[in-house]
């Protein structure tokens, strides 16, 4: 009966070994299962976190695309502009040269001009910024009026020529030279 005994809680001892080893396997699979669990959690939390920031980094690709061509449109729009404002001066130097031009050909066919240079309309490069010839400094003439803003005209210059005594051919509104 002792060996009935011995039998028996040896067989005891071994289910009950059985039985921890296999309750440690449980603790164990459970505890990898909460791990896996709480992994994947955080991999959701992940992933929409990637989400969020590839739509932000969409819509952030998306406004530099636009103000990238925005840039463009405008640097376009500016190339466009300086050209036109190219073409612009280069009509007005054209312009700027036909009026010369006929303004030498008017001097040199009309006889009553009293001399081609003499003319304050006339710009041969010795008339200042205000277009008064600077070549022509003579006492008493009286500049005044260039600073009020008002150019030198053709009548300025006739009555300047008046006050100085030159008659010749030049035409004084109601003066005595009038012809």
């Amino acid at each position: 009966m002792t060996e009935l005994i011995i039998v028996i809680a040896i067989i005891v001892i071994i289910v009950a070994v059985l039985l921890a080893v296999r309750a440690g396997r449980e603790r164990k699979l459970e505890g990898r299962r909460t791990e896996a669990q709480e992994l994947r959690e955080t991999a959701q939390t992940h992933d929409q976190r990637a989400e969020t920031e590839q739509a932000e980094a969409a819509r952030q690709a998306a406004r530099a695309k636009k103000a990238q061509a925005e840039a463009e449109e405008k640097a376009a729009i500016a190339r466009t502009e300086a050209a036109a404002a190219q073409e612009r001066a280069q009509a007005a130097e054209r312009e700027d040269g036909l009026a010369r031009e006929h303004h030498e050909r008017a001097r040199a066919i009309d006889p009553d001009a009293p001399d081609a240079h003499d003319d304050a309309g006339w710009d041969d490069g010795s008339q200042g910024a205000t277009g008064h010839d600077t070549s022509r400094d003579d006492a008493g003439w009286d500049d005044s009026h260039e600073a009020a803003g008002r150019p030198v005209t053709d009548e300025d210059t006739r009555l300047h020529q008046a006050e100085r005594g030159d008659r010749g051919s030049i035409d004084v509104p109601g003066g005595p030279g009038r012809r």
